[in-house]
């Protein structure tokens, strides 16, 4: 059962969407008709293409979205940091800190040694 459609000139979006509502109320063109039952079973009809219907749509749709080379499983690695109490890796470490060329000026003090020593030894 078609539908008439019964523009509104003040709620038009556009001129020529006023205009268009303004010749239709005065009679100078026929006002279009909708039929949305039959729009509907026409839009039905058009969601599903003819290959989907058969159980080739299923098989194009994977050899279209396959990746192209070939994948391999991740593989996880663990990295355990092995604990050292070597009061020898510590003053190195500070005096790589207090050497660096480039980065910023720090003074490293025998007394900033010794703690970084303290702070190395077993409890």
């Amino acid at each position: 059962m078609p539908d008439e459609i019964k523009p509104n000139p003040s709620q038009a979006p556009t001129h020529d969407a006023q205009l268009a509502a303004e010749n239709i109320a005065s009679g100078e063109e026929k006002a279009p008709s909708v039929d949305f039952e039959a729009d509907y079973q026409a839009a039905q009809q058009l969601s599903v293409s003819e290959i989907d219907r058969t159980g080739e749509g299923e098989q194009a749709a994977q050899k279209a979205t396959a990746p192209k080379q070939e994948l391999r499983e991740p593989q996880q690695t663990n990295t355990q940091a092995k604990p050292t109490g070597n009061p020898d890796d510590y003053v190195d470490m500070a005096k790589e800190v207090g050497g660096s060329k480039t980065e910023a000026v720090t003074n490293v003090s025998d007394d900033l040694v010794e703690k970084a020593l303290e702070k190395g030894q077993p409890k």
